[in-house]
C-alpha cells in the first residue's frame, strides 16, 4: 500500500475526520483507503458512508463514530502525552507504511524518533523459561548496541524482558487496546519507563479493552513495524508464530531460536526452523544477516496447514466498492495539535512471594535447557535463599538435575 506523502501532516480538523472514519464500525485499514481514495477525504467519505452502507446491508445503518466522542478522546490523549500520527506523518513508522493493512492513523506517546530507527522484533513464550528469558535479554542488549530499535508487545515474559533491556537505548512497545488500557495491568510501570525514552503505539481507541483479536491486529504491527522478526520460545499455536507468520507474509526476514525437544515451549520455533526460518543461536546471526540484507523467506514458511495459526480476519470490513488498486492517501498538508508530554512514571511495589508462588515460579523458570542459578535467581526476583530452598525441594523429588559449575535444569518425567 502507498502512504500519504511523507511529510504531510493532518489539520485539527482533518484529525477529526480520519478518527471518526476508522473508528466508525466496520471500518477497517482496507475499507478506510478505498472511500478516502475514491470521495478525495475523509469528511467526504463521510457524508457518503450512510449511503453506501445502507446499499450494501440491505438498509441496516451502521454506527459512525460521532463528533463529540472523538473530541473526548483526543482531549484524553492530550492530558496522557499521546498523540495522533497519521501515514504522511514524519513520526509514522516508515516501514509499517509498506504492508497491506496499515493502520491509516496510529497513537503514539513517548519519542517519536524512536520510529525513525530500524527495528527488530523479539516475541516470545509469556511463560519462558529462565534459558530463554537470559538468551532474550543477552539478544535485545546486542541489537541495541548495533542501533536497532527492539519492538515486542508488551506481554508477560520474552516481550517484557526484551523491553527492560532496551530501555535505556529506546524500544518500541505495540499495545492490543488503547493506550489508557494496556495489557496486562501489572506492566504500568514499565509502559511509564517507555513512555520516557521509547514509544508506545497503538491503532485502537484510547480507552479500548484489548479482546482475542486484538492481539493477532496489534502482531502485524509489531512485525510491520520491523526488518525483522525473532521467534524465542513459541509453543505450537502460539501468538509469535502469528507475528512470525506476519513478518513472512510482509517480506521480512523471520529468525528463530533452536529449544530442546523436550520442551514444549520450543515446539513452535523449532518447527520454524525445520520450515525454513533462519537460525539464531547468537546475536551476531540476526546482526550479520540484516547487514547482508536479508530480505525474508519469501512465503516458505507455513506451508504446512496443520503447523499455521488458525485464519480468521482481522477486520469485520464492509464491501463497498470492487477491488480496485491501492493509491495514495491525499489530503491537505496542515499541522495537527501538539501532544508533546508524557506521564511520569510511578513506582510499583512487587509483592513478595509465599513459598508456594516461589516453587511455582522456579519450576515455571526451569526446563530441559541448563541455566546458571545465579541467572535463576536474578530473573526469578526472589532472594538467593528462596531460590535454593526450591532447588532442594525438586532435587530431593528427583526433578532437578545438577551439571557442575552451578548450572541446573528440570528433569522431565519419562513415560
Amino acid at each position: 500500500m502507498s502512504g500519504a506523502t511523507s511529510g504531510a501532516r493532518l489539520s485539527d480538523e482533518q484529525l477529526v475526520d480520519w478518527l471518526r472514519l476508522i473508528r466508525s464500525e466496520n471500518i477497517g485499514p482496507r475499507t478506510f483507503r478505498e472511500l478516502v481514495n475514491r470521495y478525495g477525504g475523509a469528511r467526504a467519505a463521510l457524508d457518503a458512508l450512510p449511503g453506501l452502507a445502507a446499499k450494501s446491508l440491505r438498509g441496516r445503518a451502521i454506527r459512525i463514530a460521532p463528533r463529540d466522542e472523538i473530541l473526548r478522546e483526543i482531549d484524553r490523549a492530550f492530558t496522557m502525552g499521546v498523540r495522533f500520527v497519521a501515514t504522511g506523518d514524519p513520526d509514522y513508522p516508515s516501514l509499517l507504511r509498506e504492508i497491506p493493512d496499515a493502520p491509516p492513523i496510529l497513537s503514539i506517546r513517548g519519542v517519536g524518533q524512536t520510529a525513525g530507527r530500524d527495528g527488530v522484533a523479539l516475541v516470545g513464550s509469556r511463560n519462558a523459561s529462565a534459558a530463554g528469558l537470559a538468551f532474550a535479554e543477552r539478544l535485545a542488549r546486542s541489537l541495541a548496541r548495533a542501533d536497532y530499535v527492539i519492538v515486542s508487545g508488551l506481554a508477560r515474559g520474552i516481550d517484557a524482558v526484551a523491553h527492560r533491556a532496551t530501555l535505556e537505548t529506546g524500544t518500541i512497545a505495540v499495545l492490543a487496546g488503547g493506550q489508557a488500557r494496556p495489557y496486562p495491568s501489572e506492566h504500568e510501570r514499565l509502559v511509564a519507563e517507555i513512555a520516557e525514552q521509547g514509544l508506545l503505539v497503538s491503532e485502537m481507541p484510547l480507552e479500548w479493552e484489548p479482546r482475542g483479536r486484538d492481539f493477532p491486529r496489534r502482531n502485524r504491527i509489531i512485525s510491520g513495524v520491523s526488518r525483522a522478526t525473532v521467534v524465542v520460545e513459541a509453543a505450537r499455536r502460539s501468538g509469535s508464530l502469528i507475528t512470525a507468520r506476519f513478518a513472512n507474509e510482509q517480506g521480512r526476514e523471520v529468525f528463530a531460536v533452536p529449544g530442546s525437544p523436550l520442551d514444549p515451549r520450543a515446539e513452535g520455533t523449532n518447527d520454524l526452523l525445520r520450515q525454513g526460518a533462519t537460525l539464531c543461536a547468537r546475536p551476531e546471526d540476526v546482526i550479520d544477516a540484516l547487514a547482508a540484507g536479508g530480505s525474508g523467506a519469501g512465503g516458505a514458511l507455513f506451508d504446512d496447514a496443520d503447523q499455521a495459526p488458525d485464519e480468521e480476519p482481522l477486520f469485520d470490513e464492509l464491501d463497498l466498492f470492487p477491488p480496485q488498486g491501492a493509491l495514495a492517501f491525499e489530503e491537505p498538508k496542515a499541522r495537527p495539535p501538539d501532544f508533546s508530554k508524557t506521564i511520569a512514571p510511578e513506582p510499583i511495589a512487587a509483592p513478595e512471594a509465599s513459598r508456594a508462588d516461589a516453587r511455582e515460579l522456579v519450576m515455571s523458570l526451569l526446563g530441559p535447557a541448563p541455566v546458571a542459578v545465579d541467572e535463576l535467581i536474578r530473573i526469578a526476583g526472589l532472594t538467593a535463599r528462596d531460590v535454593q530452598s526450591v532447588l532442594v525441594e525438586l532435587d530431593l523429588d528427583g526433578r532437578l538435575e545438577r551439571h557442575g559449575s552451578n548450572v541446573v535444569s528440570l528433569v522431565y518425567n519419562q513415560k
